[in-house]
């Protein structure tokens, strides 16, 4: 009859597209929650471990460097005070060569005092590559931190405190003091004393 009602049974296969096609549009991309304050806390907290564990490599590092120079510097002052020891005990060896040298016998022939010449050269260019220098004295003023005094003359010809002779020589091992030079020093003569005034009357 027209004025009834028709039914329509959707097919198996419709039905299903429809699912689908009604499906597709309700999905949606879900954004991120956001994180919560567990997450914000493991995340300071790894944040501060980071900072400890950088400050503690800087120390140790800092601390590593500090003791490789120190080795270095302990290394040297080993090395400077062995050699210190060993020139020192050459010193005497040394005056031997001076006072041979300086009071020449005139019964020794000059090739003998030129061989002694050559070792001895030989022995102070050896020596001041190690670093041992000889201190300047004579004409030199006197410094009580380089020169010891043994005499002293009146200066006559010679400035006050000028060095006119040398009795043992002194040296020093690179910058260091090793001993210091014996010396002869001119000193001024003392003034004479002034004459009092004569203070009594004469009558």
């Amino acid at each position: 009859m027209d004025n009834e009602k028709e039914w329509i049974v959707p097919s198996e296969t419709g039905v299903a597209e429809e699912a689908n096609n009604e499906a597709a549009g309700t999905v949606a991309v879900t954004p991120p929650a956001a994180p919560t304050e567990d997450l914000r806390v493991l995340v300071e907290k790894l944040r501060g471990e980071k900072d400890a564990l950088t400050d503690r490599l800087m120390r140790k590092q800092a601390e590593l460097e500090n003791f490789r120079k120190r080795m270095l510097r302990e290394k040297e002052e080993f090395l400077q005070h062995a050699t210190a020891d060993l020139i020192r005990a050459l010193l005497p060896t040394l005056d031997g060569f001076d006072r041979a040298l300086r009071h020449r016998d005139a019964s020794v022939s000059e090739q003998f005092y030129q061989g002694l010449e050559l070792i001895y050269k030989e022995l102070m260019d050896a020596l001041g590559r190690a670093g041992l220098v000889p201190l300047e004295t004579l004409g030199r003023d006197f410094d009580p931190h380089l020169h010891q005094a043994a005499e002293t003359v009146e200066a006559g010809e010679h400035r006050d405190q000028e060095i006119v002779e040398e009795l043992q020589r002194g040296y020093k091992l690179k910058h260091r003091l090793l001993r210091p030079a014996v010396v002869k020093v001119a000193v001024a003569a003392p003034r004479p004393a002034a004459a009092e005034p004569d203070n009594k009357m004469t009558s």
